[in-house]
């Protein structure tokens, strides 16, 4: 209908000359509906022959290979070390591993790459918190600063100190100050990054701020901006010309005092990604940063790097939500669900599929006590369930032949077909999931997917029919086992022969 107009047809009679360019031998039945509408009705021998793709090579299980030869780095999680992951954090931190699993998938070299901020006035006043329990400790009333990190973790660092040290430090002098940063920041560190084994993300690298100030990067990134005319003073200050770039606004490279800013750091450290030479680079990053992000992009652009350089899978916040209560959360406050708790509790499985459930762009409400369900209302284990049952039949089997070399004509009814279209997208979806920056799409499927399955579960015998449609839909379900198996180990998830 919508080329109607170009061709100088009428829909139905431009239908009709699409219909006869078309390949009669795939369709039981081609159909022109209402004001030109074309119905397409496929022989259930095309159905059956993308299971037989799927049977025969394995690979057709996998979205095409567009990023072969390319190198890729994903960002994300790179919280300052300042104090052990919350739940906000690991819903990036599951979004970014998925995120990197499934470029993988697209045939893209990935590297995983956690920054951290191990510089600046944050990391001074985690020093400054840490002493002041540490003198807490010693018998001191001594207060927190103000802006300063108020978690119980702290005292747990402060009292591996005091017994290490003593009474060695009574002031929060210079030497204090240093001896507390290196303490603090490298502590923390280890937690963070149990705290992520224990989420099963793994990084291939890990970078320290600390190491761009060492080497002179970041005037080295301020030098290359100004050169190419895209820095001015004012106030005292150094500001990036943003919004003559893109940018939403110009904001502040070095403050007057001459230290740098977040952005300028960040700057600098885009440059070290360009110079290590990957192609493209993904930020896994909240939706808060926009001002930041568009900044960021500006500066690329004025430093001649190609457009699609950097890119920013953006996400929104976490709350959880128990007994239909949602909490209230603050990290500098210490009011915080930890992540390792929450894996703790639940598991890895299951607060990896919740994190990564919804549209990163929608806020996400952690329900608690659908989470700890041990039930099929559970989608984590329903998805699982699924997997287990079809292990179950094969353990059953007495005698299973070659999937690959199966008839598969038995396979005639609706729900049957419906499951190999549905075994035939995936490959769409794992693509489509990877350049939309949309996980939840792969989630979502392995879901219906479950729902389709369960439900030919509950209408289809398997073992006991007749030889060849039983050897039929045991090669149906060899398949689906594959694509659940598949799916489970992208989002991260295991994939259970018992439940």
């Amino acid at each position: 209908m919508a080329g109607a107009k170009i061709a100088r047809s009428s829909p139905r009679d431009l239908a009709a000359r699409i219909i006869g360019n078309l390949p009669q031998d795939a369709f039981a039945k081609v159909e022109i509906a209402g004001p030109g509408f074309i119905n397409l009705h496929l022989k259930r021998e095309m159905i059956h022959s993308c299971l037989k793709e799927i049977l025969q090579d394995e690979g057709k299980l996998t979205a095409e290979k567009i990023g072969r030869g390319t190198k890729l780095q994903v960002e994300f999680v790179s919280s300052n070390p300042t104090g052990p992951l919350t739940v906000g954090h690991g819903r990036q931190a599951v979004l970014g591993d998925v995120l990197s699993s499934l470029y993988e998938q697209l045939g893209y070299d990935v590297t995983r790459e956690y920054y951290f901020n191990d510089e600046g006035r944050q990391v001074d006043l985690l020093a400054q918190s840490l002493w002041a329990r540490y003198r807490q400790l010693c018998g001191e009333d001594v207060t927190i600063p103000e802006q300063g990190y108020q978690g119980d973790y702290l005292i747990e660092i402060a009292q591996q100190v005091k017994d290490d040290i003593a009474d060695a430090y009574p002031v929060f002098d210079e030497a204090a100050k240093g001896f507390f940063r290196v303490r603090g920041v490298s502590v923390i560190k280890e937690m963070i990054k149990d705290d992520l084994a224990q989420l099963g993300v793994k990084f291939d690298n890990w970078f320290s701020e600390a190491d761009l100030h060492r080497r002179g990067e970041v005037d080295a990134a301020l030098k290359a901006l100004t050169e190419r005319g895209g820095t001015y003073k004012q106030d005292g200050a150094i500001w990036l010309r943003a919004e003559d770039n893109g940018g939403i606004k110009d904001s502040v490279l070095i403050r007057s005092d001459g230290r740098p800013t977040y952005l300028m750091v960040d700057i600098a450290y885009h440059m070290d990604k360009y110079r290590r030479g990957f192609n493209h680079v993904i930020d896994v990053q909240g939706a808060d940063h926009h001002v930041e992000q568009s900044c960021m992009q500006a500066a690329l652009k004025i430093l001649g790097y190609p457009q699609d350089f950097l890119r920013y899978a953006v996400h929104q916040f976490v709350s959880i939500v128990e007994g239909g209560e949602t909490l209230r959360m603050s990290t500098r406050a210490g009011r915080f669900v930890l992540l390792r708790d929450l894996t703790s509790e639940l598991g890895r499985d299951v607060v990896r599929y919740f994190m990564v459930a919804r549209k990163p762009e929608t806020h996400l409400q952690f329900d608690l006590d659908l989470a700890r369900a041990e039930s099929l209302d559970n989608p984590v284990y329903y998805i699982q369930y699924a997997h287990t049952r079809i292990a179950s039949i094969f353990r059953k089997a007495e005698e299973i032949d070659d999937p690959s070399e199966v008839d598969l004509s038995p396979l005639q009814s609706p729900s049957e077909l419906d499951l190999i279209k549905q075994l035939d997208s995936f490959p769409e979806i794992l693509e489509e999931a990877a350049l939309r920056f949309a996980p939840h799409l792969l989630a979502e499927y392995a879901l219906n997917l479950a729902r389709a399955f369960h439900a030919y579960y509950a209408d289809h015998r398997v073992l006991g029919e007749e030889t060849d449609l039983m050897q039929a839909r045991l090669a149906l379900l060899s398949a689906v086992q594959m694509v659940f198996k598949n799916s489970l180990e992208i989002l991260g998830m295991s994939t259970p022969e018992m439940m």
